[in-house]
């Protein structure tokens, strides 16, 4: 057992149990016992004893599933399980001497480097295969195999402990546990013991891949609100692409990994030893991205003064879009003075020589005929917009029209760039900056992209997501080849807030699937990294397009939402078939 966790207060230390073990420090508790590290008086060791709690003692449906425990891991005896050297009873009370391991959990390991590489992977991976099919070929079923019953010591060793809740494979062999309950922890299940069905080795092999997914991806891939919908989520759906989170990792240790996570039994490999095997076989050699050679390119002749395109000016740099000031959108057509207005800047400075006489500008006759009908044609169209705009009222509101680069649908009036309502008032218009209540409203909205390579993500139409009353209108990202944007970590939306502020975010996705989450910042700038964001509550995901709501239960200033999984969309082509569509964003404090 683990000896890291300090000692509590208030312990009985040194407390002697059935004459022999000396209590010093308790080192955990769970629902059943208390761990604590003790000497062994009789033979000079350090031990680790798992003392039954006082308040269960007197249950004997407990004391025996204890006592069974005990007797199922002593028949074990493999390097990578946690060896039980006695058990006694001391006061009415079960006691279980085991091994004392220096080290952590792997629970405590992932808790504090979120991800492993694949070589530890690979390592801890096939110690606990092995350690399973010890334990198999013995005639027990686990259970309960998760990070936080796998140890971990400071020179490599993993050992596999915890065996509480195991269970008989033999059709007469008792459980451990009570009848018709569905053992161990939701995150971990597999799924044979979400159904209630009788359980294998595979079994234990499925958990151990959830275990190994969470150590390369650094979150489970399978998590709801509760631990029914977590359950009930490996059943429904198969786990993201493990390539896509991370494509640098091995390709062959991907696949073994989505193999094991078969939801059929006969898909995964069929024993510990199998998989420890196939685990040890994995080329680690990290796949190739792309083809893009190792040396950098010839150097330009004149390299330009600064960076070209929209894109960031320093390679690698997390891209955000500028932001999208929320305007009263107007649809009066622009007059020709207005779009005819060079844009130019005046010279600082007159302009001194004269064309080559080549490039001289020569006014011909038929020169002249054309402008003289330019001037006409400017003539005739003045008096046609001075006609058709008699008596329209003038306001003060700026100009800012998004326009998307999808047609709208047949019959939206805003195809036409009229007013719905026909009477071309600015207050009728309902995709206005006012999305506020009680002071509080998005006063920007930034398309993000920080894993592209083209540096943007359809940023000029990301006003379009604000909530408007039309399912029409929304931001789309690009057409991706793959549901999971090609190995991006996600793209998405930053709201910039009024005022920081809690309260209720909602949207919708109109393509489905999706999975899509939901960050907030506190800090002034939008953090440039998705690390530096707080994720507000769980993933939110389903097949079919949905409205969210989501509470944000702290001040925020920013909001991200992030999508990590488009749908199928008939406007994209089918080599690039998928892509996500957010709309109707709205905050509500």
């Amino acid at each position: 057992m683990p000896s890291t966790s300090p000692s509590p207060q208030h312990a009985p230390s040194g407390q002697l149990l059935a004459e022999r073990y000396r209590l010093e420090r308790r080192i955990g508790q769970g629902g059943m016992a208390e761990v604590w590290v003790a000497t062994d008086v009789d033979l000079d060791r350090k031990v680790a004893v798992k003392w039954l709690k006082t308040n269960l003692a007197t249950d004997p449906v407990v004391a025996e599933r204890f006592r069974r425990e005990a007797i199922a891991v002593a028949r074990l005896n493999h390097p990578n399980i946690v060896g039980v050297h006695d058990v006694f009873v001391d006061e009415g009370r079960q006691a279980v001497v085991m091994q004392l391991v220096d080290g952590k959990s792997l629970r405590q390991l992932l808790d504090s480097q979120k991800r492993l590489g694949p070589e530890l992977t690979i390592h801890i991976g096939a110690a606990i295969a092995g350690a399973l099919d010890e334990a198999h070929r013995a005639g027990f079923v686990h259970r309960d195999v998760k990070p936080g019953n796998i140890l971990v010591t400071s020179d490599g060793r993993v050992l596999l402990t915890d065996f509480g809740i195991a269970k008989g494979l033999e059709p007469g062999d008792e459980d451990l546990t009570s009848d018709n309950v569905m053992m161990g922890t939701a995150k971990y299940l597999s799924p044979e013991q979400v159904r209630g069905r009788r359980l294998d080795g595979r079994a234990d092999l499925y958990s151990l891949g959830l275990v190994l997914y969470e150590c390369l991806a650094g979150r489970v891939p399978f998590l709801g609100e509760s631990d029914a919908d977590t359950a009930l989520a490996r059943l429904q759906r198969d786990p993201t692409d493990l390539g896509h989170l991370r494509p640098t990792l091995p390709i062959g240790l991907v696949n073994l990994i989505h193999k094991t996570l078969a939801r059929n039994p006969a898909h995964r490999p069929q024993t510990g030893s199998d998989l420890r095997a196939a685990l040890l076989a994995v080329d680690t050699s990290p796949p190739e991205i792309d083809g893009t050679p190792a040396e950098p390119p010839p150097r330009i002749a004149n390299p330009p003064t600064k960076a070209l395109g929209a894109g960031p000016g320093v390679p690698g740099d997390p891209h955000i879009s500028g932001t999208v000031a929320l305007t009263r959108r107007d649809h009066r057509p622009r007059s020709s003075t207005e779009a005819r207005r060079d844009p130019t800047p005046p010279a600082s400075a007159p302009i001194h020589g004269t064309p080559a006489r080549q490039d001289e500008q020569r006014w011909t006759p038929s020169l002249l005929v054309v402008g003289a009908l330019l001037v006409a044609a400017l003539v005739v169209a003045a008096v046609l917009f001075v006609g058709v705009n008699r008596g329209d009222e003038s306001d003060d509101f700026t100009t800012d029209t998004l326009v998307p680069d999808v047609a709208p649908a047949a019959g939206d009036d805003r195809a036409a760039g009229s007013d719905p309502a026909g009477d071309d008032e600015p207050g009728d218009e309902t995709g206005d900056a006012a999305l506020a209540a009680g002071g509080v409203q998005i006063a920007s909205v930034q398309a993000w992209d920080p894993d592209g390579t083209n540096g943007t993500e359809n940023d000029a139409q990301a006003g379009l997501a604000l909530a408007d009353g039309s399912a029409s209108t929304a931001w789309p990202t690009e057409c991706y080849q793959d549901r999971f944007l090609g190995g991006k970590r996600g793209v998405g939306l930053i709201l910039g807030l009024s005022t920081a502020s809690s309260g209720t975010l909602s949207f919708e996705s109109l393509n489905g699937p999706f999975q899509v989450d939901v960050y907030q910042s506190d800090s002034e700038g939008a953090p440039a990294d998705l690390d530096g964001w707080t994720q507000v509550g769980t993933t939110q995901f389903a097949d079919d397009p949905a409205a969210l709501d989501v509470p944000v239960e702290t001040a925020a200033r920013h909001l991200l939402v992030w999508l990590k999984e488009l749908g199928p969309d008939e406007a994209c082509s089918t080599a690039n078939p998928y892509r996500g569509r957010l709309g109707e964003i709205s905050f509500a404090p």
